[in-house]
């Protein structure tokens, strides 16, 4: 029962001090963090303004294809992709506005 008592107690230990070093760097750690993930948001939203362009531009040619073709249904597909890109466009600037 007491070589029980001393596993335990050393076990106990251990995690304290595992703990106690643990605290030290917690705030330089989420500092960190933070300028690194902020760092990030001008490239992705440049980068998601250049997926919006790519996604006109094959918007733009299928509504062409659709309109050469007499196909009815091309004011619904124009309005599909225009709006795909109206929204990667507005969802990279409030996410950027929001997190920066």
């Amino acid at each position: 029962m007491k070589k029980n008592n001393k596993h335990i107690l050393l076990a106990a230990l251990t995690l304290a001090a595992i703990h106690a070093s643990a605290q030290g760097n917690g705030a330089a750690g989420i500092s960190e963090a933070t300028q690194m993930v902020t760092s990030y948001f001008d490239p992705a939203t440049q980068l998601i303004y250049a997926i919006g362009a790519v996604v006109g531009l094959i918007g733009g040619v299928k509504v062409y294809n659709k309109f050469s073709s007499g196909d009815p249904d091309t004011n619904k597909t124009a309005a599909s992709w225009f709006g795909a890109c109206i929204f990667l466009i507005v969802a990279a600037t409030i996410l950027r506005s929001f997190f920066l």
